[in-house]
């Protein structure tokens, strides 16, 4: 069952955190977040997925604690990176085991005062190809979200959440999210808000053309040490009166148009190459930290 929260007559303020890796978290903007969700109170919390850096038993336990400390309500999506890695029979039998006591808060559905969160799940246990770090939309779980704005009252705004970007670039091996197209076109008949995501570890406001019509896709930057092209951040996200209003707000103080990136990288990796999509800051670190 959905869980409900409200402020009556006030807009509605969503933090929308994704890509924290506990395992190569960054401490100092953890702590900054914490303080701004105790001190802010906002309607809820919405983290897009990878908790984890390698979905380490000890990494679980940490992000768990974590967000149990959080003292709003919390809806979260699984990420590509908190699949088990090692076990594999775990990985296809019971793959949110290591959630343990938050498992109530994955993919769960939120209504407030004439809105509500939905879920949309983006990875899965296997794919037929070889990088199963990309978003795979199964039938099955894009009919569950469908199903679910569809059983809203009506006039009810929804804002979908999701792991990967709903995007499609090349071919269904090199897709960056199989079935994302699809899943576009049918939320564009709905008349959906928005659809936060991460994965790519830079902020963006995007409008995806389909032809259904137009979805707006908004994307949050990491809170990890595994930086793209901009520091650490989380979005602040406002909706009045069907409006919403996006807030890129980061410890470097850096404008949030200079956060986002202008496109979605096709590989999600960090930009090392000209032309690749790059947040007007050029903040692009030399090397990936080592993950041991």
């Amino acid at each position: 069952m959905p869980d409900s929260a409200a402020k009556a007559g006030n807009p509605l303020k969503l933090f929308h955190l994704s890509d924290i890796h506990f395992g190569l978290p960054d401490p100092t903007a953890l702590s900054w977040v914490e303080q701004c969700i105790e001190s802010e109170a906002p309607d809820v919390v919405a983290i897009t997925g990878d908790l984890t850096m390698r979905a380490r038993h000890r990494e679980f336990d940490a992000a768990c604690r974590w967000i149990r400390s959080l003292p709003v309500p919390v809806t979260m999506e699984i990420g590509n990176h908190d699949m088990p890695y090692f076990n594999l029979i775990e990985r296809f039998v019971d793959p949110y085991r290591r959630f343990r006591g938050i498992k109530a808060l994955l993919e769960r559905e939120i209504i407030l005062d004439g809105m509500a969160i939905v879920p949309l799940k983006t990875t899965a246990r296997a794919q037929w190809r070889l990088n199963w770090s990309k978003g795979w939309i199964t039938r099955p779980a894009l009919r569950k979200t469908l199903d679910a704005i569809d059983a809203l009252p009506a006039g009810t705004g929804v804002i979908v959440t999701a792991h990967h970007p709903l995007v499609e670039a090349g071919t269904d091996g090199t897709a960056l999210t199989h079935r994302g197209g699809l899943a576009l076109r049918e939320l564009a008949r709905r008349n959906v808000l928005a659809v936060l995501s991460g994965h790519v570890h830079d902020p963006f406001d995007l409008i995806e053309q389909t032809d259904e019509g137009p979805v707006r896709m908004i994307g949050a930057g990491t809170l990890s040490k595994r930086l793209r092209s901009s520091p650490p951040s989380f979005n602040e996200v406002s909706i009045s009166d069907g409006v919403v209003s996006v807030r890129a707000r980061n410890l470097a103080d850096v404008a949030t148009a200079d956060m986002q990136i202008d496109d979605i990288p096709e590989d999600a990796m960090p930009p090392r190459r000209p032309g690749e999509p790059i947040a007007p800051i050029h903040a692009v670190p030399p090397v990936d930290p080592p993950v041991h």
